[in-house]
């Protein structure tokens, strides 16, 4: 993957009754003052129509979920915003947008989610549009790469992201787009330099289905964990160091045991020793006991191996 490039300077802005907001250090008409907001009460924010089928609803989570439970990847303390199905509203008298999926850093979430100006991703409230969005194909008829692919452009959304699992468009099954000037121009890869993060396609288990989803990846090409990867890798790392932990302890009582057996055995080897010092003493004391009883009756034991 490419070197991760500076980020743009940013500064928290903060606003009576909106601390939530932040503002980047940039002149755009967009950011307008709290004065040219639009009638919020006016806009249409949701239109309660259901997701519209199983894998994107699943999708949707998984990249929102795991952005969360691994937030450290985006910074431990860097706020940011990531959303399914919200609405985008970026310019005056348009209708929002709406990607399946959204990321936007150093906003922070509205305390108040349902306020009326707190229901959808206000671009003059934010200060600022998402870094990404993400359009998931499930047909022909969503305009990912008509409509929708001006509308982010002009929104200027740094990355728009295209999946596309079953190829529908005939032109890949991901492709990733940056904005320069104002043209998206399409990606060699898959890094987003903005965001310090990248996508992968991964094949496997997500909450009892088997697929390829479209997955967060670090700059190591490893994947950002869900909640519940991150809990079975704390359990697997658990168990592996309670089995190392046992295996410590097992050997560290073999080598106990074995330095008691090696202790055993030197004290058995000295206790040999002693005994045959003592019998070659013994058998010393007999010799010279002998040889005094032969001096005794007048025979001299040095002149007897003569």
């Amino acid at each position: 993957m490419p070197l991760i490039s500076p980020k743009q300077n940013i500064s928290p802005v903060f606003y009576p009754g909106d601390k939530w907001r932040v503002n980047p250090v940039m002149g755009d008409a967009l950011h307008t003052l709290p004065e040219n907001w639009p009638n919020f009460d006016s806009l249409v924010t949701e239109d309660d129509e259901p997701v519209d089928n199983i894998f994107s609803e699943k999708q949707q989570r998984l990249l929102t979920e795991s952005l969360y439970s691994s937030r450290e990847k985006l910074g431990q303390d860097k706020p940011f915003l990531t959303l399914a199905n919200v609405g985008v509203f970026y310019a005056l008298n348009k209708p929002a947008i709406v990607p399946d999926v959204l990321v936007s850093l150093d906003v922070k979430m509205p305390h108040d989610v349902w306020r009326k100006s707190n229901r959808c991703y206000f671009v003059s409230k934010y200060g600022k549009p998402p870094e990404v969005a993400i359009e998931i194909v499930s047909n022909l008829k969503g305009k990912e790469t008509g409509t929708k692919f001006k509308d982010y452009a002009t929104a200027k959304v740094r990355y728009y992201v295209i999946f596309d699992p079953e190829n529908q468009l005939k032109k890949g099954v991901l492709r990733v787009y940056e904005l320069h000037n104002k043209d998206y121009v399409e990606k060699t890869d898959n890094w987003l330099s903005e965001i310090n993060l990248g996508l992968a396609l991964w094949e496997g288990y997500f909450e009892d289905k088997h697929d390829i989803w479209l997955r967060w990846c670090d700059s190591e090409s490893q994947l950002v964990l869900t909640g519940a990867e991150n809990s079975e890798k704390q359990r697997i790392a658990k168990e592996k160091a309670q089995k190392q932990a046992e295996q410590e302890c097992l050997a560290k009582e073999q080598a106990q045991k074995q330095a008691e057996q090696e202790c055993m055995a030197k004290e058995q080897a000295q206790q040999q020793a002693k005994q045959e010092r003592l019998a070659k003493e013994q058998a010393q004391q007999h010799v010279e006991r002998l040889a005094s009883q032969l001096r005794a009756m007048g025979i001299d034991p040095d002149k007897l191996s003569e």
